[in-house]
């Protein structure tokens, strides 16, 4: 793991610059550094903090009983974000849309700062944050109502939220930008289904939706 890890994270932003043509791509080089940065501190903090979540986490999806209608959501969620990166790494090269403004890159680089804060709180809050909708039952999972859980009931979907979209405003491409809002879409069906199942099965999660109201943005939604 901790060779194929810092490959995979490399390669995929030495990937997006061949991809666009430039290597002195501004854009790509500080996502590149961003991606690096945000998964070798997730991954050494919960090897040190958590291992029992990172475990979890590494679960092969469909090896959760997880229903095959939520592993078709995962898998186009994540293809939509993969591609809105390779697109927007493209777009550079052909130049297929106008690239978008200065000030909307800066907007898209502190959207991924946020996303990167809401997903490592809400590991730090909630040591049953699966990548399966699942009940961890060999685990003991309860329902956790602090920290950020407190103020929305799912932070780590805000966090990806703002990613899908943050990285294709970086990089400036309207393609992408496209890309990444197909995969919030995604994200926003997998709360409905993933709510269904806790509510069924999750002792005392009913209640917590009464108490905390607001799936994915205070005060809205």
């Amino acid at each position: 793991m901790w060779v194929a890890a810092p490959v995979g994270v490399l390669g995929l932003a030495t990937l997006l610059l061949w991809l666009s043509g430039d290597w002195r791509w501004v854009e790509g080089w500080i996502f590149g550094l961003w991606w690096l940065s945000f998964m070798a501190t997730l991954y050494v903090w919960l090897r040190l903090r958590d291992p029992a979540l990172l475990a979890e986490r590494m679960r092969k999806p469909g090896s959760g009983g997880e229903s095959r209608s939520d592993m078709a959501i995962l898998f186009g969620m994540k293809l939509c974000f993969m591609a809105s990166l390779f697109v927007s790494a493209l777009d550079v090269r052909f130049g297929w849309t106008p690239r978008l403004p200065r000030w909307s890159e800066v907007c898209g680089g502190i959207l991924l700062l946020g996303g990167s804060f809401f997903m490592l709180r809400a590991f730090a809050d909630n040591t049953y944050a699966s990548q399966l909708i699942r009940i961890q039952s060999e685990r003991g999972q309860h329902v956790i109502d602090m920290g950020v859980y407190g103020c929305i009931r799912h932070p780590m979907y805000l966090g990806g939220s703002l990613m899908f979209v943050g990285a294709p405003l970086l990089l400036g491409s309207v393609c992408g930008l496209l890309a990444g809002l197909a995969a919030v879409g995604f994200l926003i069906l997998r709360i409905f289904g993933e709510e269904k199942l806790l509510a069924r099965d999750l002792e005392g999660y009913r209640a917590y939706c009464e108490k905390v109201r607001y799936r994915l943005i205070p005060k809205v939604w």
